[in-house]
């Protein structure tokens, strides 16, 4: 069983920056492929970005040039730091986690939720 806990979201103005991390608890961290997930309201949930097992990593298009995803298996942690924001990035982010794989766009792999956390950027 693994529990994961983000943090870090917040209001930011447009162009602006932030780090959301995400700690997961249990053991084998590093064998786990992480994603970042994001729901805005009225839409529906869309991949944003993930670091697998091997620390390959995978982007949205809308995402990518602005967002760094990054793991720790140290500290059991994965971040996503997200530059350049934009209004259209306001959003619940969620990450998630499953052991091995190596598709990380597809929110139907992942076994593991956070609660999320609100990211608000204003114009």
């Amino acid at each position: 069983q693994v529990q994961l806990v983000e943090s870090g979201g917040g209001l930011v103005q447009a162009g602006g920056s932030l780090r959301l991390s995400c700690a997961a608890s249990g053991r084998s961290f590093s064998l786990y492929s992480l994603g970042w997930f994001r729901q805005a309201p009225g839409k529906e949930r869309e991949f944003a970005a993930g670091i697998n097992w091997s620390v390959g990593v995978d982007y949205a298009d809308s995402v990518k040039g602005r967002f760094t995803v990054s793991r720790d298996n140290a500290k059991n942690t994965v971040y996503l730091q997200m530059n350049n924001l934009k209004p259209e990035d306001t959003a619940v982010y969620y990450c998630a986690a499953v052991l091995g794989t190596s598709t990380l766009n597809s929110d139907r792999v992942y076994d593991y939720w956070g609660q999320g956390t609100q990211v608000t950027v204003s114009s």
